[in-house]
């Protein structure tokens, strides 16, 4: 009943293909299906995840790495196995514990990596030990004395391996927990909201129905979506929903599938059928919603994993046809044109992939009732400049979802600087109202207050955004304007300082307390503070032109000189630094320059204010110097 079996390529069929032919072709297609993308934006979640990520951009590769780590662990403990015939023995206890390691890097990777412990352990009881469960269960129901003789545990060394997974496992689980505390992640009812259902028929219904679509995407990877969630999927609320039948297709198969794995007669059967729905089901346990909530409806990478389980049962299944019919070439055809298909279906989807436009426009067709789709289209078309378009898929986002505060603050933003304040000031406040603690929406709606001159009401939406999030630096900024505008100096460049000192590139505070100065007569001051950020931030071009201003009304002109030429050559463009630099050759009585100067000024922006005037007092100048030389 449970002989060990060290011999793995039956149960595990090689390739009829060199080894190296077929790592070689198995290259080539992954290579044509992905080569597509390797010059593409980084999209979506890319953003947060590698491109302003600080630690590292290796978390990316979650989802990878932990399949990696999944089946090196799950190949060392097959090499267990086969390490016995050369040591002797009926394992190599150094394998099942390298295995063990190899799960906790995999779960270091991705959560769901932990799972490979279980798969070990079904795969050395079912295929390795050949658990026959028919037997154990006609011998439950004949009261068979035999049962009583659990040798076969001892001799095969299975509860000595079952300790060690067991152990294994609860020490990686409990430094996980020492390390991260138990308190599950926060999730709202528009990630998942079949897990607040309050009744429990519609949460296990809608449950069931989630795996019926993952089980669809695997067959049928066609209907894709980089984000499943807020509307995607619609509940489930009674058996009248046709949607039920999904249900019913799923465990009809599961159901089969189960029972020829642990209950047929052909032992090689049952061992292929295990270790397919071994990989097929147990890697999906924790996106199940069995033993936690998780914070997503469908997530196309958590069937990653399980992929493999489908490719074995897939294999197996066109294995048994062509054994069983004489038109083998038909079932060859069907084989690669299931391969072709799948190719091209994974070089579409990877196009889409290749920036932020076409993977927001894909899911459209997809997950037309998801809020988070039409918000992520609104926010790239407001990234591209068009916000007419823009507005009207933040409406649309907002209509799908009335409590989507995000698309009602990015949308409030659009239409502050387009100036229609009230509509983006009630908004803003029902974003608040929904969300207290939404610190960007507070600092929003107090920049629309300040531009409605309500300045009490302004600096208390900016102190209640501080309040949530204390290291706010744009807030701080904002604040600090809002006081240069009630003319309180002190209280702006306190502001200001505070939101230098939480980001210290921030160009704007700098700019703002080294005009502030300047304009209030604190030359010596706003120097200091030049010098300061022209320190944090050499090669700013503003803040050299701040400075040099300052230094040439100290009459530091060689200086002032040397930053705005430098100012120039990173911006050639702007007219203003032109402008200065002639109006510090005019006062230095450097008259030629100055001219040259005001010409580029004017000739970038002939409405220039000051500009004109200043070269028209110049050219007079000239005129009178010209006049009294002769």
């Amino acid at each position: 009943m449970a002989e060990v079996d060290v011999n793995l390529d039956h149960v595990i069929p090689t390739t009829i293909l060199p080894t190296y032919w077929a790592k070689l072709l198995v290259a080539s297609v992954s290579f044509v299906c992905f080569a597509h993308s390797y010059d593409g934006d980084f999209v979506f979640d890319d953003s947060e995840a590698i491109v302003n990520n600080k630690v590292a951009g290796i978390v990316g590769r979650a989802d990878l790495l932990g399949a990696l780590f999944f089946l090196l662990s799950f190949l060392g403990y097959c090499q267990a196995f086969r390490e016995s015939n050369k040591e002797g023995t009926q394992f190599s206890t150094f394998w099942v514990l390298l295995s063990i390691l190899l799960s906790a890097v995999a779960m270091l990777c991705k959560e769901q990596g932990i799972t490979v412990l279980g798969f070990n352990a079904v795969f050395d009881a079912l295929v390795i030990g050949k658990l026959n469960i028919l037997e154990i269960i006609q011998k439950v129901r004949h009261k068979d004395k035999s049962l009583e003789n659990i040798g076969w545990l001892k001799n095969g060394g299975l509860l000595f391996r079952m300790t060690l997974l067991f152990s294994g496992g609860a020490t990686i689980l409990y430094i996980r927990w020492r390390i991260m505390g138990t308190g599950p992640p926060a999730f709202t009812e528009v990630d998942n909201p079949a897990s607040f259902a309050d009744s429990i028929f519609v949460r296990a219904i809608n449950y069931n129905y989630y795996y019926s679509l993952n089980a669809w995407l695997l067959l049928c990877p066609w209907w894709l979506c980089f984000d499943w969630s807020m509307g995607c999927i619609p509940l489930i609320k009674s058996v009248s929903d046709w949607r039920i039948i999904a249900l019913a297709a799923l465990w009809f198969c599961l159901i089969g599938l189960i029972c020829q794995a642990l209950c047929s007669e052909d032992s090689h059967k049952r061992r292929i059928l295990t270790l397919g729905l071994g990989f097929l089901i147990i890697p999906f346990l924790p996106a199940s919603n069995l033993f936690f909530r998780v914070g997503f409806v469908v997530a196309e990478r958590v069937i990653y994993l399980p992929s493999v389980g489908y490719c074995v049962l897939l294999t197996y299944g066109f294995g048994i046809l062509s054994k069983h019919t004489k038109k083998k070439k038909l079932i060859a055809a069907t084989v690669v044109g299931i391969l072709l298909i799948n190719m091209a279906r994974c070089i579409t989807r990877c196009s889409q992939w290749r920036n932020e436009d076409l993977l927001f426009r894909s899911a459209l067709t997809v997950c037309p009732l998801n809020a988070k789709v039409h918000y992520n289209v609104g926010k790239n078309l407001a990234d591209q400049g068009d916000q007419t378009a823009a507005i009207r898929y933040y409406r649309e986002a907002v209509r799908l979802n009335p409590k989507y505060v995000h698309a009602m603050n990015n949308l409030g933003n659009i239409l502050k600087e387009r100036n229609e304040l009230q509509e983006a000031e009630e908004l803003l406040s029902l974003a608040v109202q929904i969300q207290p603690d939404f610190a960007a929406a507070w600092m929003n709606l107090g920049i629309v207050q300040n531009s409605l001159r309500r300045f009490g009401e302004a600096e208390r939406s900016y102190w209640t955004a501080i309040k949530y999030r204390r290291k706010y630096p744009d807030c701080y900024y904002n604040l600090g304007r809002l006081y240069a505008d009630l003319n309180r100096p002190l209280d702006a460049l306190n502001a200001w300082r505070n939101a230098t000192f939480l980001k210290p590139e921030h160009t704007l505070a700098w700019n703002n307390m080294i005009i502030l100065l300047d304009n209030t007569g604190n030359l010596a001051q706003a120097e200091a503070v030049g010098r300061e950020a022209l320190e944090l931030i050499p090669h700013d071009h503003s803040i050299m032109f701040s400075l040099a201003n300052v230094l040439g009304k100290s009459q530091k002109y060689k200086e002032s000189e040397a930053l705005f030429l430098k100012a120039i050559k990173a911006n050639p463009s702007a007219a203003s630094y032109h402008g200065n630099l002639a109006v510090l050759y005019h006062r230095w009585g450097n008259f030629n320059l100055a001219k040259k100067y005001y010409e580029v000024s004017l000739k970038l922006d002939p409405l220039a204010p000051g500009t004109k005037e200043n070269y028209n007092l110049l050219k007079r100048k000239l005129e009178q110097l010209q006049t009294n030389s002769v």
